[in-house]
């Protein structure tokens, strides 16, 4: 079967799968018969002994490579396009993604709209039946786990037209566990209808602090037992759906100001602030059978008095993890091509080093063949034992036991049609959207908006660029949608810092305006953001600000008579914002962190569960 065309069924691609799971010596007569049944995909659970065997045929190179999750570049297995061919080169030392699994028989791979491997729902399918056919075509083979970060909301890297829900914090608003378990099921089903079976999503951290860079919005919210409930409805919608969820960063990144992109954050949270505020949305993700747990490359001197990062941290990742919280499923890397990883040991230490303190699998180290090698090499010298390997292949393949990939690694055009972006799901998603928009702030009953009295609608403000596979820019969607709901919309963009410029030609537009519409993206007191909403003020035009990330810019503008925060500036969030400023659906969202004072950080300005409604 061509990896760019899956085809109805996968006929094609079965007698290269028929003799591999010969090969393995009745792997799928384990499948067929005796296990327990797994709820979510209806897949045999096979037998730990059986399990055992296979991984006892297989050679000490393809172990170390099934402990490996790796990008690629590229739209088809086989056939990528020159420039992805030479990205894979440069950086893997392969052409394709066939010659990946080839060379270092790689237990999983993951899917990034960068790497050009989202361009649309049946070439995924394509690529991602590819994948399955080369490893399956391999003596031993066996089916890769494909994986993304399709958390929706900012962090999304498949796009439409899938179905985009929105972000977590969002959802938190929205505080419905039902629709938290509609977003799992519902994202799971489109995942596995294009051969994705591992999401990692949802984000279990608990967003105490504002400025923290990284979270923020893509945490549901500040409370650690309102997160944790909705942790788990989102882990069974995922499991309902047969895509193996993944709660991350363990064990919290909540509560700091360092983005690990970019450096090592501390976390100088006590044990028992880590149990209050951090552990309940871990302990409610394992409770609801979470199939795998992301680590964080955080410090946390509280559970590791030797300081290093929770990815390296036997104290963190075996004694609390494993042995405290008792869990046995698949303990994943973030990406070991983050600094924050980087900072104390080298690339070459840092996948032994996590193996050691208890992780199963390695995510996209900067470099595969200095990782790969690595872990042979300390397997040679006998820093790491192939038992420990074993341990955690075992929990691998059990997991891909579970989702079915055994019995049915590939996906068909039919199942991607019959389950992406279908009319029900996009209905869905625009529902859950109106459920978390907030209404801070409406002095006056400024809103609803009245086509009658202020026709007329100037939208500007920022306009960052839009998480993948989103149309954006905001400001025009926000214009688009108002348009649609009877009034008369234009866009301007005037971006996170306008110029003295911009800010003035805004102003000139809103004085033919009946109203106007601003976005606000993270404002500052000294942001040039103040200036222009304080400037649109001053023009006497009623003015309503949508906070399109944080809802803490409602702090930094007192003037303003009417505040809705979205918490995301994706379509569907946009576009849910532009129906409560119209009253086509009333806003029923309430905070789900609380938001300081501007000029009194330590006092609240609107608290948890602050929201208004019409």
């Amino acid at each position: 079967m061509p990896d760019s065309s899956p085809g109805s069924t996968a006929s094609t691609a079965r007698p290269s799968r028929r003799t591999v799971l010969a090969a393995t010596a009745g792997v799928t007569s384990v499948l067929a018969a005796g296990g327990t049944v797994h709820a979510a995909t209806g897949a045999h659970r096979p037998d730990d002994r059986k399990l055992r065997a296979l991984i006892s045929r297989m050679t000490l190179e393809e172990k170390v490579g099934q402990l490996f999750v790796m990008r690629v570049y590229g739209h088809s297995a086989t056939e990528p396009d020159q420039a992805d061919v030479d990205a894979n080169l440069s950086e893997i030392g392969v052409r394709t993604a066939a010659e990946l699994v080839a060379k270092y028989r790689v237990g999983g791979i993951i899917y990034f709209a960068w790497a050009h491997n989202t361009r649309d729902p049946h070439q995924i399918a394509g690529l991602s039946n590819g994948i399955q056919k080369a490893s399956l075509g391999l003596p031993r083979g066996l089916p890769v786990l494909i994986s993304t970060d399709q958390e929706h909301g900012i962090v999304a890297r498949v796009g439409e037209p899938a179905t985009l829900m929105p972000g977590a914090m969002n959802v938190g608003a929205g505080g419905s566990r039902s629709d938290a378990r509609n977003l799992g099921r519902i994202a799971g089903r489109e995942l596995r209808a294009l051969g994705i079976r591992q999401n990692y999503s949802p984000v279990a951290d608990v967003n105490v602090d504002p400025a923290n860079p990284v979270i923020g919005v893509r945490s549901f919210g500040s409370d650690p037992h309102a997160v944790a409930e909705l942790v788990a409805a989102e882990v069974k919608g995922y499991e309902s759906s047969g895509v193996a969820a993944t709660a991350k960063h363990f064990p919290g990144h909540g509560d700091t100001i360092t983005d690990s992109h970019e450096d090592l954050p501390w976390i100088h949270h006590t044990r028992e602030q880590w149990e209050e505020l951090d552990a309940p949305p871990f302990r409610a993700a394992i409770a609801a059978g979470i199939d795998s747990i992301m680590t964080a490359h955080i410090v946390v001197p509280a559970l590791d008095a030797a300081e290093d990062p929770a990815t390296l941290s036997h104290p963190i990742l075996t004694g609390i993890l494993r042995e405290e919280l008792g869990y046995d499923g698949v303990v994943v890397t973030d990406s070991l091509g983050m600094e924050g990883v980087r900072t104390k040991y080298g690339d070459d230490r840092v996948p032994v080093l996590a193996l050691k303190a208890g992780v199963d699998q390695l995510l996209n180290p900067p470099s595969l063949d200095v990782a790969w090698n690595a872990v042979l090499q300390a397997v040679r010298d006998g820093e790491l034992t192939e038992a420990r390997l074993d341990e955690s292949i075992l929990r691998v393949l059990r997991l891909k036991a579970r989702l079915g990939l055994f019995d049915d690694p590939y996906v068909s055009h039919a199942g991607v049609d019959r389950a992406v972006g279908t009319r029900s799901h996009l209905a869905a998603a625009d529902r859950i959207a109106e459920h978390g928009t907030t209404l801070l702030v409406n002095e006056g009953g400024l809103l609803p908006l009245s086509r009658r009295r202020t026709p007329k609608v100037l939208v500007v403000g920022a306009d960052p660029a839009s998480p993948s596979g989103t149309t954006g820019p905001p400001t025009g969607v926000l214009a688009d949608a108002l348009t649609e709901l009877g009034f008369t919309a234009t866009a301007l963009s005037t971006g996170t810092a306008p110029s003295t410029a911009t800010v003035a030609k805004a102003v000139a537009a809103a004085r033919d305006a009946d109203a106007v519409v601003v976005g606000t993206y993270n404002v500052t007191a000294s942001s040039s953001q103040k200036t222009l909403v304080e400037q649109l003020l001053a023009t006497g035009k009623p003015v309503v600000a949508v906070a399109i990330r944080n809802p803490y810019d409602v702090a930094h503008l007192p003037g303003v008579k009417a505040f809705l925060a979205s918490y995301s500036w994706t379509d569907v969030e946009v576009r849910a914002a532009a129906r409560a400023i119209a009253g086509t659906v009333r806003p029923r969202g309430t905070l789900p962190v609380p938001v300081q004072r501007a000029d009194d950080p330590t006092a609240v300005l609107y608290p948890v569960g602050h929201g208004l409604t019409y």
